[in-house]
């Protein structure tokens, strides 16, 4: 494949991962998990996502290659935990790619039933495969311009809701859960899983070992800002149960101001910010794709890339076809959920692998500990679903060992 991405572009495909997925999809649960400890939830899936990220980084310069932790734990593990890491990237990303698309539905046709909106979803899933299809480079380009809306009407919502809000009285004022911030912890991880995108597009990065590390610890701080800033002001304007209690918490807060003509542009930036996200999450998952079945892992047809375009075709037809079909049976809560658990198991690989390099070894400690904590405070549905979707991957690679010999 050709390399054509630069630092700025990277920085780019993971705020349009990281901002569309958290801002307008993770608070509500994260509040209904924990009331405001959810600030304390967000800061610490962001010590978590660093250590991931310094992890990711790390292992990303030492190996320049498509498929991220799937390569890693390969080359550091042995392969078994790269498979298991690039089945837990693909099935969780799969899932966060219907959480975005069902996100999108949800905004731009909040009026019409469930049947409808999944048709909706799927459509979009289908149109942002096909624009992948056409080359990395003119994802890029439409990354940029939904990032750049987003964030300008973000700006604009903070504005108003910090000039002409309403604050509830004690809205900031955090109860004492433990379980309850880690439960929010894990569910907002979801929000910043996308930092490490580039590092799936480890073949198509200019000078990868020099723009990675440089890319993906940009990208989360950032975004780290971003997400506490609108966290603050939500929580201000409308308390930790009004919080819990919306599905569209930017805009139902913009309606309580002095300024509600703003709502139907935070909808409408919502949606396209989740199709930033939508069109960024498939552009990572098919490229784990193409890695596993260039390695024979998934089937081998998957890792054609496509002669004019330079990208894995069929590993991102493959990619959309099933995220399409997931659409018509999941809702957004368990998407997240089963997401935040599969990918976490994915960067614990991460961190078990940059622990090998030999040196710096408290981050990765520190991460993998992390992962696992937060893992296992998700709600149960999601740990009980996440981890047997992990077990079939295991009994898969077993069934076909005698193949691979």
């Amino acid at each position: 494949m050709t390399r054509r991405l630069g630092t700025g572009d990277a920085v780019v495909i993971g705020l349009g991962s990281m901002i569309g997925a958290g801002v307008f999809a993770a608070f509500a649960p994260a509040a209904r998990a924990a009331g405001a400890g959810l600030l304390a939830g967000l800061a610490l899936a962001a010590v978590v996502a660093y250590c991931n990220a310094t992890s990711s980084a790390r292992l990303a310069a030492r190996y320049p290659e498509s498929g991220g932790t799937y390569v890693y734990g390969r080359e550091r593990l042995g392969p078994f935990w790269g498979y298991l890491a690039g089945w837990g990237f693909v099935v969780g990303k799969t899932a966060s790619c219907a959480a975005m698309a069902l996100t999108v539905a949800a905004y731009t046709a909040p009026g019409a039933g469930r049947f409808t909106q999944s048709l909706v979803a799927a459509a979009a899933v289908l149109a942002l495969t096909a624009l992948n299809y056409r080359g990395v480079q003119r994802s890029v380009t439409v990354t940029k311009v939904i990032v750049t809306v987003t964030l300008v009407v973000l700006t604009a919502a903070v504005v108003a809701l910090a000039t002409a809000g309403a604050p509830v009285p004690g809205g900031l004022t955090p109860a004492i859960d433990a379980g309850g911030v880690l439960q929010s912890a894990g569910l907002l991880f979801f929000a910043f899983a996308g930092y490490a995108r580039v590092a799936t597009l480890g073949e198509e990065v200019r000078d990868p070992a020099r723009t990675i590390p440089r890319a993906i610890p940009i990208a989360l701080g950032i975004t780290l800002v971003v997400y506490a800033v609108v966290a603050v002001f939500l929580l201000r304007q409308l308390g930790p149960d009004g919080l819990a209690s919306t599905s569209d918490p930017i805009a139902t807060a913009i309606t309580g101001t002095s300024w509600p003509a703003l709502t139907p542009v935070v909808r409408a930036a919502a949606a396209l910010a989740a199709l930033g996200a939508l069109l960024a999450l498939v552009l990572g998952v098919s490229r784990t794709t193409f890695a596993m079945a260039r390695d024979g892992h998934l089937p081998a047809p998957l890792a054609a890339v496509h002669p004019r375009f330079a990208v894995p075709h069929r590993a991102e037809v493959a990619v959309g076809v099933v995220v399409a079909a997931l659409v018509l049976v999941t809702d957004l809560r368990g998407a997240i959920g089963f997401s935040s658990f599969a990918v976490l198991t994915y960067y614990a690989i991460a961190n078990a692998s940059a622990w090998t390099l030999g040196t710096r070894r408290v981050v990765p400690v520190v991460g993998l500990i992390g992962c696992v904590v937060l893992a296992f405070s998700l709600p149960l549905a999601s740990v009980i679903s996440g981890a047997a979707v992990l077990a079939v991957g295991a009994v898969a690679w077993v069934a076909t060992s005698g193949r691979r010999r």
